[in-house]
């Protein structure tokens, strides 16, 4: 099976899981304050559906296009403007004949199920899979920096010590990338010291837009383990598959120039974009021989090395307990920069790089990794709880924001600026999901290096 489906089915998958639990958090309140469900449906059942059968007084059933799922509670203006059945007098089964305080915690009820589930999930990670934990030790010829670092004081062959003080015995986050260009993206932090490769120790201050800077050059890993430019990677179609390069190829030399890392030829290339580079490469067979590829005018020649092939990660086991606090911190952590993250997409780059279900299809690994699966699908549950809890009418947030004016002010919005604000609504959300998709679009038919804020 192609990679293609494999993510494809990994995507299908982990939204069918998180939409059904998330409706699943506004139906069990819903009943449990008896209140009606007509409708309980994994994705849109728009004209016609395939499969649905009623039990007792909700109708159970699977759409056709899946763009999301939906719970249809009487007396509610939704997304199904059901204007009919608010014209008619309230019944004490409907949403509307509700106290405020009970409809509050039917809305929230699927943004609390998504948070908790990707706590739960990351805590399950943790205790069944480990994590991989990495100490400046095991990091020789220490870590490559990218130019737009190197004007702080960053160099070449750094070590991280000490971020705002606080020592880093893992260099390494949950999700196996290095926690320094996290802290940088993510975090207000003031200070990280280092060990530079003279032996000295230097604590460099943090300017507090360096976030911003980093994101608008496009440059989100400052910091990168130097890897050995051995291609475990070929795309397909692409100058390398052209030039007869494989996986497992080395490449010695460009132009007559030494090789020390993979960072030396990205560099290389960098430097050279449209112009044609001799590669000396040593095969599997330890033959060698010379080829030539350009590198295009986004600096993509169609290789990929594996960014760790010259460290060893140790593997870490949890205990049921900790795998419940770590687990717990890294939620929270995820939950925190992810909407830290979010201030990118009102720049002009940020909205640009927004991404749609081609970005978020990519977030899933080419062959089926359960461990990876899991880590994303938790990604996944807590960014829809976020996106669910913004006050944009039409989405739970919406109608949180409406319910919270209601309870403060005790006046109820009327049925039609409800109406109106729905719609309004409606019409946000999918020029967004437009939007998002033609940007995905865009990326794969004239920048497929443009890395995604996912939407």
């Amino acid at each position: 099976m192609s990679p293609f489906f494999i993510k494809a089915l990994q995507l299908i998958l982990s939204l069918s899981i998180l939409i059904v639990l998330h409706e699943m958090g506004h139906f069990i309140p819903a009943k449990l304050f008896k209140t009606r469900v007509e409708k309980f449906f994994l994705f849109f059942d728009v004209k016609f559906a395939l499969f649905k059968k009623k039990i007792g007084e909700t109708v159970y059933g699977l759409g056709w296009l899946p763009l999301g799922g939906y719970v249809k509670i009487s007396g509610m203006i939704d997304e199904s403007m059901d204007k009919e059945q608010m014209a008619k007098p309230p019944q004490e089964w409907e949403f509307r004949s509700k106290p405020a305080w009970q409809r509050l915690i039917i809305m929230i009820g699927g943004v609390t199920v998504n948070i908790i589930l990707g706590f739960l999930i990351y805590m399950m990670v943790l205790f069944v899979w480990g994590s991989q934990e990495l100490s400046n030790d095991d990091v020789q010829g220490g870590l490559s920096v990218s130019e737009n670092v190197k004007e702080y004081g960053f160099r070449d062959g750094d070590l991280i010590t000490k971020i705002d003080d606080e020592e880093l015995d893992n260099i390494l986050s949950m999700n196996g990338g290095l926690k320094i260009n996290r802290y940088l993206m993510m975090r207000d932090i003031k200070t990280v010291e280092v060990l530079h490769s003279d032996g000295s120790k230097e604590t460099i201050e943090i300017p507090e837009d360096i976030d911003t800077k980093l994101f608008k050059a496009g440059d989100m890993n400052p910091f990168a383990f130097e890897a050995d430019p051995l291609l475990n990677g070929i795309t397909k179609g692409s100058n390398a598959e052209k030039a007869g390069l494989k996986a497992g190829d080395r490449i010695l030399a460009v132009n007559g120039d030494a090789l020390a890392s993979w960072q030396d030829f990205d560099t290389y290339k960098k430097e050279n974009l449209d112009k044609e580079l001799i590669l000396t490469v040593e095969t599997e067979n330890n033959e060698r021989k010379e080829v030539v590829v350009t590198a295009d005018s986004t600096g993509m020649v169609g290789m990929s090395v594996n960014p760790y092939n010259r460290i060893s990660p140790r593997e870490r086991e949890y205990s049921l307990g900790e795998s419940l606090t770590k687990g717990f911190d890294y939620a929270y952590w995820t939950l925190h920069d992810y909407v830290a993250q979010f201030k990118f997409v009102f720049t002009k780059e940020g909205a640009t790089q927004v991404g749609g279900f081609g970005a978020i299809g990519n977030m899933f690994a080419p062959i089926w990794d359960w461990h990876s699966f899991w880590m994303q699908t938790a990604l996944l549950s807590i960014i829809l709880a976020f996106m669910n809890i913004l006050p944009i009418p039409a989405l739970d947030g919406g109608h949180v924001m409406f319910l919270l004016y209601e309870i403060i002010t005790g006046r109820k919005p009327n049925d039609k600026f409800m109406e109106y604000a729905q719609m309004v609504g409606f019409f946000i959300l999918i020029g967004l999901v437009l939007f998002a998709n033609g940007n995905d679009v865009y990326r794969w038919l004239f920048d497929r290096t443009a890395p995604s804020v996912r939407w």
